[in-house]
């Protein structure tokens, strides 16, 4: 197995108090590893201290504690070699915005030492759609567009890790289908990618890991599909043609709620990736040579939101 492209162990980050005190813990003795050519998700509610790692991994944010080791470069002695190769789409907008497009981007490839390459700057603003802007200035575009020149500018220098922080915040849905076809193109070059992002949809589809944090701690990391497997389940509802006064003995041995004045069945159990749907299929049989008629069944497999839902509400439960 390759080495991981970035490596992070015990990243601690605290802010102290005005006037002293215990302070605020952003990030909590976090470890952290991420393979190359992998597109990572890191997921947590808005405090969570997802932008405060990816700012300690950028250069951005000073860790309290702990070691940052990216292409095999110890951030804290070697960071100007190894920032030269990672990109970063910010959450926020930080340019002039009386520059054109072109200056912009033309700017970003010359900051980490890249030589004026304008072929690679036409194809980088054509493939973001942002050609015919190009001596547009930033301060003109819509809101969607800014958000398309921030990628622009992260990928001028032809990074190998590529950080993107809310990169379709604020933006419609067809234009933010564009942005994760271009996210697609850029793993199948060898770029890795590591994102956060709010709509859990968007990593459910597109990302190959999944890490959780949550109040500056790391709660799971996993593949997206083991995860699932692990920690999905699957909810049958049955309304069944006659009310039941209890559950039979026949169907005891099925995960089972009994409702609506005995007309519905909730099955919840088994997982979302096969397991669950093969018992609804049992129970459908049982439910058949039992004798008792239902008039709809309907299923629903948890989604990778359900699961980052449940996660966090235990997490607040044992807190």
């Amino acid at each position: 197995m390759n080495e991981p492209i970035l490596s992070i162990r015990g990243l601690t980050k605290t802010y102290a108090a005005r006037g002293g005190g215990g302070g605020t813990w952003a990030l909590d003795s976090v470890d952290l590893d991420i393979n190359p050519g992998e597109i990572f998700a890191l997921l947590g509610p808005n405090g969570a201290g997802k932008t405060t790692l990816i700012g300690a991994v950028c250069g951005l944010v000073r860790p309290t504690g702990g070691t940052i080791t990216a292409f095999g470069h110890n951030l804290a002695k070697d960071w100007r070699s190894a920032r030269a190769r990672i990109g970063l789409v910010p959450q926020e907008l930080a340019t002039d915005m009386f520059e054109s497009v072109w200056r912009a981007v033309a700017f970003s490839q010359g900051l980490f030492g890249k030589p004026y390459d304008a072929a690679r700057l036409e194809e980088i603003l054509r493939g973001l759609s942002l050609w015919d802007k190009k001596d547009a200035q930033i301060r003109e575009l819509s809101g969607g567009m800014k958000r398309r020149v921030l990628i622009a500018k992260a990928l001028a220098h032809e990074p190998e890790l590529l950080f993107l922080d809310e990169p379709t915040a604020g933006v419609d849905v067809e234009l933010r289908k564009g942005m994760w076809e271009q996210i697609a193109a850029l793993k199948e070059r060898g770029v890795t990618i590591i994102l956060t992002t709010h709509y859990i949809e968007e990593a459910e589809e597109m990302a190959d890991r999944v890490g959780i944090i949550q109040g500056g701690r790391i709660l799971m990391v996993d593949e997206k599909r083991a995860m699932m497997e692990r920690l999905g389940t699957t909810e049958a509802v049955i309304d069944l043609a006659a009310p039941l006064a209890d559950i039979p003995a026949a169907l005891a041995g099925f995960a089972l709620e009994l409702s609506e004045g005995g007309t519905r069945l909730t099955y919840r159990g088994g997982n979302g990736e096969g397991k669950g749907r093969a018992e609804v299929a049992q129970l459908a049989q049982a439910l058949t040579r039992a004798g008792i008629a239902f008039t709809s069944l309907d299923i629903h497999d948890s989604s990778l939101e359900d699961i980052f839902v449940g996660l966090l509400g235990k997490e607040r439960e044992a807190a």
